[in-house]
């Protein structure tokens, strides 16, 4: 157990903090290794005063650009803004229109990671999210061997992360907050937040299950639990690789003073008596079909996404 000044300095030590947010000017006080973005993100930020103009100048730089180059363009903008205030990594995401699209969306992050590098940042700075698909984890294993390192996002089942694992992608993002949210959703007026809080909340267990058997196995994808809603969720993956956290609740943790024990440790983890396993494309979407959550969340997420970079091109349009 560690007893720092406060929970935020406490996590730090045992994972890597990463900001998710495409409100860069809230990133410093901080301090997070990586950042976090995604369409929703950024529509969030274009429609406020301060990231206006960024959005009305990239627009008009390229306006003569079809809209998805001018889009692709607006978010590597976002990207160097928020590289240039912390010391490691950013994910931008490839337009979930193109989840089912393995060569389109390899196309894509080749195009975005092209962007960057014509603003002097190195692809190592750069990691591409992608839908976690059956297509989107292929276009992830051919980018990786390119050299482009991905984060594959929209993350809800073990199947998803167990393919990941098998495609050597870099990172992945699996929703615990999501998760929660079906679980409580579905059990209703049953639902018991007490008995389903921290160590038995369905997201944090979910979490813990990938990370272990990437531990045990050797598998050297790194596990960013992301998209949660309460401090507890973060506190109980205390030791996870890296965890990816809103602002509010990065300010929550700040605040918080009470100890902070390590949650998730590789070595007990090598311990576990666990199974291997493997998932071929007929295994994968069978697995993934049997898990109501996260085909719903998947499907759900996906729409999301599309749903606001739709919105974010009529702005475009409009500015």
């Amino acid at each position: 157990m560690t007893s720092s000044s406060n929970q935020l300095q406490a996590l730090k030590q045992f994972t890597t903090v990463v900001a998710d947010t495409g409100d860069f000017k809230q990133l410093a006080q901080f301090h997070p290794q990586d950042a976090t973005t995604n369409p929703s993100l950024i529509l969030k930020a274009v429609q406020k005063p301060d990231y206006a103009p960024l959005l009305a100048d990239t627009v008009a730089r390229f306006r003569d650009r079809a809209l998805d180059e001018v889009m692709d363009r607006l978010l590597v903008r976002f990207g160097c803004e928020i590289l240039a205030l912390i010391p490691g990594r950013v994910s931008t995401e490839v337009d979930a229109r193109l989840s089912f699209d393995t060569q389109a969306t390899v196309a894509r992050a080749e195009r975005i990671i092209g962007l960057y590098q014509a603003e002097g940042v190195a692809k190592e700075r750069v990691l591409i999210k992608i839908a976690s698909t059956w297509e989107g984890i292929q276009a992830a294993a051919a980018l990786e061997q390119r050299g482009i390192r991905t984060n594959l996002t929209l993350l809800f089942s073990f199947c998803q992360a167990v393919a990941c694992g098998q495609a050597r992608v870099q990172l992945i993002s699996p929703f615990v907050g999501r998760i929660y949210d079906w679980y409580k959703k579905s059990a209703g007026a049953a639902w018991d937040e007490a008995a389903s809080a921290g160590a038995n909340d369905p997201g944090v267990k979910s979490v813990r299950q990938i990370y272990n058997h990437y531990k045990k196995f050797g598998i050297a994808t790194e596990v960013m639990g992301a998209s949660f809603r309460n401090v507890g969720q973060i506190t109980a993956l205390a030791g996870c690789d890296l965890l990816t956290i809103a602002p509010d609740l990065l300010a929550q943790l700040a605040a918080a003073e009470a100890p902070l024990a390590r949650a998730l440790d590789a070595q007990a983890a090598q311990a576990m008596d666990l199974p291997p396993v493997q998932y071929n494309e007929a295994g994968f979407r069978f697995a993934l079909n049997d898990d109501a959550m996260a085909t719903e969340k998947l499907a759900e997420g996906i729409r999301a996404f599309c749903a606001d970079a739709i919105k974010l091109e009529a702005l475009m349009k409009a500015a």
